[in-house]
């Protein structure tokens, strides 16, 4: 039987050699790009670059107006005094949505990306894990995503360091062998979010900073120009460091705790999202990773009910963000993720 797969490519190193790999284990490979901005273009244009050097098919798919309902949530988000994080939610509704789409279209059963994370088979169901390189495991990103989605899916690179990916590329001529790694938004490739959202949205007001004592210390810029946890350029002299603690969109106004003071011991999550059906118990241990870069830290999950739950952290956690995603595991396996909605 034909083993058939359609790979995301972004013109970048990793979905390239992902392609490559597969290519060399025996499957028929095309390619699928998605245009999710008028900012991806440059994307469409280095997929087709890859595309060729591979020798396989490429297919353009417009997810603008898919896209579009990211970039709104992602305004709204800072809008409303919290900190989101736009890929998490861009992978289910839209990515992996447009790719399966695409597939299904195009005749192929089983769609590959280059992302750093592994899946294991479990009798029934596909378990998402991390990936070999915990310097590079996207598995963080990938934790709304269910068995829709990973049933049809292969990563490639799970096994894999950036630097041995690279020197496959190299191997195999492609151009993007050496490309630098994106570390901006997609869809703001200057990296000014906050300027992006005022370009669309208006200034956003000045308002009170608010110190540790509770009276007002300075002018913030606006809110959207702010995170909690931050400790930089906040343009305030305090005598001591003071860090953000909490961001009051009503009021306009952005409190200020003293330094050391930003550890909680437990936080709120909603939107609870499985990998598979029956992945979270009440009262369950296992794993959270509160911000992209953090560690697994262990914790207690208490379901609420309707999609939240409690969750009590062993050793408290630096500053968690309303808005953020708090990703859950077992071991390495992803259970699952919620929304930061506050600290208790």
């Amino acid at each position: 039987m034909e083993k058939k797969v359609l790979v995301a490519l972004s013109g970048g190193v990793d979905s390239a050699t992902c392609a490559r790999l597969l290519m060399e284990n025996g499957y028929t490979v095309a390619g699928c790009v998605l245009k999710m901005s008028p900012a991806h273009e440059g994307t469409v244009q280095d997929a087709r670059l890859a595309a060729q050097q591979l020798g396989i098919p490429l297919y353009v798919r417009d997810m603008q107006k898919d896209f579009s309902e990211i970039i709104r949530y992602f305004m709204e988000e800072y809008a409303s005094g919290r900190t989101p994080n736009p890929c998490v939610v861009c992978n289910p509704q839209v990515k992996f949505k447009g790719m399966l789409a695409a597939a299904d279209e195009l005749g192929y059963p089983m769609i590959a990306t280059g992302h750093y994370a592994g899946l294991k088979r479990e009798g029934d169901r596909v378990l998402l894990t991390r990936g070999a390189s915990k310097e590079r495991d996207q598995s963080y990103m990938l934790c709304r995503l269910t068995q829709r989605e990973l049933s049809r899916l292969i990563f490639p690179l799970a096994e894999m360091a950036k630097p041995d990916v690279r020197a496959l590329a190299e191997e195999a001529g492609l151009s993007c062998a050496g490309k630098p790694d994106s570390q901006e938004i997609c869809f703001i490739p200057d990296g000014d979010y906050a300027g992006y959202i005022e370009e669309r949205m208006g200034k956003f007001p000045e308002g009170e900073f608010i110190s540790p004592e509770g009276v007002p210390c300075g002018r913030h810029k606006g809110i959207i120009h702010y995170t909690v946890g931050q400790r930089k350029k906040l343009g305030i002299a305090l005598g001591k460091p003071v860090f953000i603690r909490r961001i009051d969109p009503e009021k306009n106004r952005i409190y200020l705790a003293w330094g050391g003071e930003e550890y909680d011991s437990s936080i709120i999550v909603s939107g609870l999202s499985e990998t598979w059906e029956g992945a979270f118990r009440d009262g369950m241990r296992c794993g959270v990773k509160v911000r992209s870069r953090a560690a697994v830290s262990p914790c207690t999950l208490t379901l609420l009910g309707d999609g939240r739950a409690r969750v009590a952290f062993d050793q408290p956690e630096r500053a968690p963000a309303a808005g953020q995603t708090a990703a859950f595991y077992d071991g390495d396996t992803v259970l699952g993720g919620g929304f930061i909605e506050g600290t208790l």
